[in-house]
């Protein structure tokens, strides 16, 4: 998939958003290495902490296809500003692919590119954990 087909993939989620107490659509878009694509949009909550946003959306739907060889993510918001992961996200992202590319997209399409480490620089990861990987 090209670059311009994984940001109008991210793009064309923004219809699907569910978000109707902050009215900020976003949409995502999921690339894994053999160039399948995963798309996401964020659907709200009333209750919020249930709220789960775009990109944890595409990653929810690639793993649970057995999917977990990510390489770039593509964001998109309609704001002026680019649409850039939540901290939470960034972290879920981490998990599967720290060295990924993330394109976040503002509503003119305009794009911001960085690595996923200069927006999580010290992610938190399994090596942390004495115990991964044990039984």
């Amino acid at each position: 998939m090209t670059r311009e087909e994984l940001k109008a993939a991210a793009t064309s989620m923004l219809e699907r958003a569910y978000c109707p107490y902050s009215h900020f659509p976003v949409g995502a878009a999921l690339e894994c290495a053999d160039g399948s694509v995963f798309t996401g949009c964020n659907i709200e909550n009333a209750g919020y902490s249930p709220t789960i946003c775009a990109e944890r959306t595409a990653v929810a739907k690639a793993v649970s296809e057995g999917r977990r060889d990510f390489v770039r993510i593509a964001v998109a918001g309609r704001s002026e500003d680019f649409c850039v992961p939540c901290g939470v996200c960034r972290q879920v992202l981490q998990e599967f692919a720290p060295d990924m590319e993330v394109i976040c997209l503002n509503g003119s399409g305009e794009e911001l590119a960085l690595p996923l480490k200069a927006l999580l620089p010290y992610g938190f990861d399994r090596s942390l954990l004495p115990d991964a990987g044990k039984p």
